[in-house]
């Protein structure tokens, strides 16, 4: 009987008329990838109608064999993970895939399932993510995470990688030599800001053309691959950004500096010059780089990237000039593409809410005609939300957005009660142009569980249920027949402390003082956009008994441990009773702690700094100079961003080696410095002890790792039993 409900259901489909037909070639391609024992399985069929909508049941006359129908691929997609986590109890990770562990045959679904997503758009990446995660990424680990994008229903990611090849071509086009677009152009992991218009030009060396064509080849595969899953790229757009040199050669153009991003990056490395919209060169190049984009990528989307003021002031704030930049701009798009969408991020009218008063925000929106041609990202729905201030953004399209991962910080952080009802109560708000969900974290770093809360939400018309929610997360994460009662128990109590985040002050994934640099004070329960203050008790040491949650939480406990060793240590040095030898003991356990904290680490492969230096150095082949300048590029951001510690420890992890080889030494460093001045009476310079550190982390940022072949490569040692021993002594 319920077999046959299907089938009425799709008989009735067949007779309908639809205006495309879907190609499943890309969903099969995923089940061979994923799924290569089960391709004879699934069977996908077309339902009418618009919208995101799948209905899952079983295949008559095949046992074991499941369809899928839907209204779109995206659609399609989600069926198949529906089916695979909610009757398989498999799913997969960005550090991996339990899929092929599927039961052969599959269960049978019984009544047939169905769903629909709550709002057209489901969201990814932001454009930093490129930097601060993937930045030296394989098609390999695209791979992956593309199908854990199409699974999940994400429907349109973001895709910048290419960009600079198709740059480079406009700005030549324009007459601007090889050296003078090299000036502007910055390396490797930090090309996002360049894309930004916060900095230019490069540190370590200038960015090789090896690179710039790679990562064009590269492109191509992930915008394929995102077009065959039935993801929409948003793709990149000719933002205005120029070299110096380009005033040069345009003496007449309407051309302007931008502000200076951060005020230790001086005027060489920011500032960048922008071409105004409403000058004809900016239509010229748009058009032109939309043109070759469109050539080498085929026309596979219609949606554009485009941030014109992300942490950088307009010229003026007078509301005819931002409405006639934002016109020009559109209008650029659509005279290359007259079904042109402008998607750019609502970052900026929270961090310079000071400039951006509601009649600027609305001016400069109101320059691009009607609602459906913008889509904005509200990134920091979940603790500072901009469209409940602007009136919906005056009307334009908007994202719910989930931030988090600043810096790709590793702290465990979150607050599913806010991923769970706050899209939900702005989508019922009055007047809501919400058309959207997403996750815009600056680097995926763990905390996976509220990613995926907040992805399934969009598929949910009701805010889903922690409790239960959290419960099947931790069954299909380590398959029903294996998880033991005490994972459940602690999930839970996971879910109810350290993702149950409620502290305004605490906005953000913390970061363990052990990463930064070493100081007697600032240190301690910051509470800026990288907070150091723990919103959660710190004293329970129940944990999965799986090695990477394991690791994962037993890392944080420690950092936590590092917190309070350190406080103390301020507090005993403070003391006018405390001997240089009291300093040198509390040291020492500090030193310890972080030994056994890099221990731990080396005992799992996500966790290795040589994982993120061998993603770097794998660009460069047997070219020795290309990796080492890809090797510096990689170490420099994690330490001191900047040739100078311009934004030292922003990007900080606690990866294997990094912790051991970077962090101890400075740590050690610095306590050094503190035994001296016990025993020498003089008084603390942090002047004098900052800059030692500085001078360690250039030093530090030009050694190389490269040859792949020492001790520091590669994982060691077993998790949970290291794991048992650092907590007994640290827990």
């Amino acid at each position: 009987m319920k077999r046959s409900l299907l089938k009425a259901v799709l008989v009735f489909v067949g007779f309908l008329q639809v205006s495309f037909a879907l190609d499943f070639s890309g969903i099969h391609g995923l089940i061979q990838r994923r799924l290569p024992q089960h391709t004879e399985y699934f069977t996908f069929g077309q339902l009418p109608g618009s919208g995101d909508r799948y209905i899952i049941g079983d295949t008559e006359g095949i046992t074991g064999g499941i369809t899928i129908s839907c209204t779109s691929l995206s659609a399609c997609s989600r069926g198949l993970y529906v089916y695979l986590t909610d009757f398989g109890n498999v799913d997969i990770w960005w550090t991996g895939s339990r899929l092929d562990q599927l039961e052969l045959p599959p269960l049978p679904v019984g009544t047939p399932v169905s769903g629909e997503a709550i709002v057209p758009f489901r969201y990814h990446f932001n454009t930093v993510t490129f930097g601060y995660t993937t930045a030296f990424w394989d098609f390999d680990k695209w791979s992956l995470l593309l199908d854990w994008l199409a699974l999940r229903g994400v429907n349109i990611p973001l895709a910048w990688i290419g960009y600079e090849h198709i740059l480079i071509e406009v700005y030549r086009e324009v007459g601007l030599s090889d050296a003078e677009i090299a000036d502007f152009m910055s390396g490797p992991a930090f090309l996002p800001w360049n894309r930004f218009g916060n900095i230019q030009t490069s540190w370590g060396g200038d960015l090789p053309m090896q690179w710039v064509e790679d990562q064009f080849f590269l492109g191509k595969q992930i915008v394929g691959r995102m077009a065959e899953l039935g993801m929409t790229p948003v793709l990149p757009a000719f933002t205005g950004f120029v070299p110096r040199a380009f005033a040069s050669h345009f003496p007449n153009a309407s051309v302007v500096n931008g502000s200076q991003w951060i005020p230790t990056f001086d005027f060489k490395r920011t500032n960048d010059s922008f071409l105004e919209p409403f000058d004809l060169m900016f239509s010229a190049m748009q058009k032109s780089f939309l043109q070759k984009q469109k050539d080498a990528f085929g026309n596979v989307s219609h949606i554009y990237t485009l941030d014109q003021y992300n942490e950088n002031l307009p010229f003026s704030g007078n509301l005819t000039y931002l409405h006639d930049v934002s016109s020009g701009t559109f209008a650029s798009l659509r005279a290359v593409d007259p079904q042109a969408v402008w998607m750019m991020q609502g970052w900026l009218f929270f961090l310079q809410a000071d400039f951006w008063t509601n009649d600027r925000i609305e001016s400069y929106l109101s320059g691009v005609e009607g609602n459906d041609t913008m889509i904005i990202l509200d990134l920091y729905s979940e603790n500072q939300p901009q469209w409940n201030r602007t009136n919906n953004y005056f009307g334009k399209q908007w994202v719910w957005c989930h931030l988090h991962g600043l810096g790709g910080t590793m702290g465990l952080e979150g607050n599913l009660e806010e991923l769970t009802n706050g899209p939900i109560d702005a989508l019922r708000s009055p007047g809501s142009s919400m058309k959207g969900m997403g996750s815009t974290m600056e680097g995926q770093e763990g905390n996976e569980l509220v990613y995926d809360a907040l992805l399934d939400q969009a598929w949910s018309s009701e805010p889903l249920d922690i409790p239960d929610y959290v419960d099947n997360w931790t069954v299909r994460r380590y398959l029903d027949r294996e998880v033991p009662s005490a994972a459940r128990e602690a999930w839970q109590i996971l879910s109810s402390t350290v993702y149950n985040n409620t502290d305004p002050d605490v906005p953000a994934v913390m970061k363990g003082i052990l990463e930064f640099r070493p100081a007697l004070t600032g240190l301690y329960n910051l509470t800026s956009l990288i907070p150091t203050m723990i919103p959660y008790h710190t004293n329970s040491t129940l944990i999965p008994e799986y090695r990477y949650d394991v690791l994962s939480v037993a890392r944080q406990l420690l950092s936590n441990r590092f917190n309070d060793l350190y406080l103390d240590l301020v507090t005993q040095f403070n003391s006018s009773s405390t001997s240089p030898k009291d300093i040198s003991t509390r040291g020492s356990r500090m030193i310890n702690l972080l030994k056994d904290l890099d221990r731990l680490l080396y005992t799992n492969e996500n966790f290795l700094f040589s994982t993120w230096i061998a993603d770097a150095l794998q660009w460069a082949g047997s070219n020795s100079s290309y990796a080492t300048y890809l090797e510096y590029n990689a170490r420099n951001q994690l330490t001191l961003w900047g040739p100078d510690g311009e934004i030292n420890d922003y990007a900080s992890k606690q990866w294997a080696g990094l912790v051991g080889e970077y962090y101890v030494k400075r740590w050690e460093m610095f306590l050094d410095y503190l035994v001296d001045l016990k025993g020498s009476g003089e008084s603390y310079n942090d002047t004098v002890i900052a800059q030692q550190l500085l001078d360690f982390g250039k030093a530090w940022d030009v050694e190389r790792w490269g040859n792949g072949e020492d001790e520091t490569f590669g994982t060691r040692g077993d998790t949970l039993q290291v794991a048992s021993e650092v907590l007994n002594i640290w827990g």
